[in-house]
């Protein structure tokens, strides 16, 4: 099968990518690196920051079409899949649609009904929109708000969602979204992970070593600042047992050398499940302090692992969990334990490979 993934969140396609070619699919992965994280991908996309980036990257792709046809599946990483304005991603999209096979769109990330079904039908109890029936104030969500709710990114979301072939949603969050208005096509799959060989060696330590990855746009939106103050805290407390680690907005290769050897990631605040920074620590044996709600387990029907330290979104749950396990290292060592197994049950980028196939080739 010639398979095509377009757009790169957090390494997303490029794992599913080695998945299905350890399967001996034909995949090309097309994306920008994510932005500053600098994802691997076979064709580079990405903008320049210069005052003709647009028409440049535009030029580009012109050039590229004969390479984005002729594919049994495109997979769209997001609505908005390239760096350009709504309509020209809207015009690329229709190219796609009329050269290829089957059109499929993740639902991964920052979306219209990401944002329009958090900030009024509410299906979830705490999201980046929602706390309960209140709906969020602050000033990225609004700006999201604005930025996709009645605007032509917004427009081109319900397009795409209308007219693909399929919708894949990687968290239980994303399928809680979109499967009420799309029964028929959504389907979730969990994240594709790519496994430690060897499995990490999980060993104590004599502080307990807690990580974090900031973005400082963002740090309000998906609560770090929050669980930094919490860590901050308990590190203030706990001064000779805590050593926190902290990253700020550092390409993907730093980061996971930053996060090598700590046993808890603090991760999305207001998150259900982990997402794949969280889960590329859990499969080095650290642990995920942030989204392990029972939603998470029950659409993976797992009832025996509970590897994730799940916490509310304030900084006392989350300064409690850490003083938890703080003050209980075999708990320490047993989650971090099954934080190994957890990625090798649920998430092993083969494993989600065979699953995307299932849904290719319906």
């Amino acid at each position: 099968m010639k398979i095509l993934l377009l757009g790169e969140y957090s390494n997303v396609h490029w794992t599913l990518a080695e998945g299905l070619r350890s399967l001996g699919q034909d995949v090309t992965v097309a994306s920008n690196g994510d932005f500053w994280k600098d994802y691997p991908r076979d064709i580079n996309l990405k903008r320049m920051p210069t005052k003709w980036g647009g028409i440049s990257l535009l030029a580009r792709l012109f050039r590229l079409l004969p390479k984005l046809r002729d594919y049994d599946v495109v997979q769209l990483i997001n609505p908005m899949f390239l760096e350009l304005k709504s309509e020209w991603n809207a015009r690329f999209y229709q190219y796609l649609r009329h050269n290829n096979g089957k059109m499929i769109l993740g639902a991964y990330g920052m979306d219209y009904y990401w944002v329009h079904e958090n900030s009024t039908r509410k299906p979830l109890r705490y999201s980046d929109f929602n706390f309960g029936d209140e709906v969020r104030t602050d000033e990225n969500a609004l700006r999201e708000q604005k930025d996709w709710i009645g605007t032509p990114k917004g427009r081109l979301n319900e397009l795409i969602a209308h007219d693909c072939d399929a919708i894949v949603a990687g968290l239980y969050e994303y399928w809680a979204t979109y499967q009420p208005l799309f029964p028929e096509k959504t389907t979730f799959i969990p994240f594709p992970i790519k496994p430690l060989d060897p499995p990490p060696a999980i060993v104590p330590h004599d502080k307990l070593r807690i990580f974090i990855g900031i973005n400082k746009k963002r740090s309000a939106y998906k609560g770090t600042d929050i669980m930094l103050r919490a860590a901050r805290r308990l590190e203030a407390d706990y001064p000779e047992k805590v050593e926190l680690r902290v990253a700020e907005s550092v390409p993907f290769a730093q980061y996971r050398e930053m996060m090598n050897g700590s046993d808890i990631i603090l991760d999305q605040l207001y998150s259900y499940t982990p997402s794949m920074n969280p889960l590329e620590a859990m499969k080095r044996g650290i642990i995920c302090c942030g989204g392990g709600e029972p939603e998470n387990y029950e659409i993976l029907h797992e009832t025996e692992l509970r590897p994730i330290l799940n916490v509310q979104p304030n900084e006392e749950s989350v300064y409690d969990g850490l003083r938890v396990l703080l003050t209980h290292p075999n708990l320490v060592m047993q989650m971090r334990r099954d934080s190994v197994r957890y990625i090798e049950r649920h998430h092993d980028y083969k494993k989600v490979a065979r699953q995307y196939l299932e849904l290719y080739r319906k």
